[in-house]
């Protein structure tokens, strides 16, 4: 909740809220919790697209699968990553692949297991297997 806050409502990015929140939830307040989650529409990811439990502890289920499981031709669009470091998330807001984007696969290169995408934009990219197997996607 807390880095959902940090980045709808005080405008900070992805990459710069992890540490902030990780410090504001030793805040042992259910009450602030409750009035933070209805303040934010009760959500059920973060902004990297981790789940939120809901007011009793329960996640959401979900369908999404490592990018890096996926084939040619077929399409995703991201919702979240398995790695939060500034230095990959930077990376992945100048690839433009970002939270929501929808890709296609294009083509695998099997020297070094990497890939070519197509972003939504237009714009296509070549990611490593190291990225795809940090990023999350649900199948369209």
């Amino acid at each position: 909740l807390w880095e959902v806050f940090l980045v709808e409502k005080l405008g900070m990015r992805w990459d710069e809220v992890h540490d902030i929140a990780e410090e504001l939830e030793h805040i042992q307040s259910d009450k602030l919790i409750k009035l933070l989650a209805d303040f934010l529409g009760n959500p059920t990811s973060d902004p990297h697209g981790d789940a939120i439990p809901d007011e009793n502890g329960v996640f959401l289920q979900s369908d999404c699968v490592l990018l890096s499981t996926l084939l040619a031709e077929e399409q995703a669009t991201i919702v979240g990553v398995d790695e939060h470091s500034t230095d990959f998330l930077q990376y992945l807001d100048a690839q433009g692949l970002i939270i929501g984007t929808k890709i296609t696969i294009l083509e695998f290169y099997k020297y070094d297991n990497s890939m070519k995408i197509s972003i939504s934009t237009k714009k296509e990219v070549v990611i490593s297997q190291k990225v795809a197997k940090n990023l999350l996607v649900t199948k369209n």
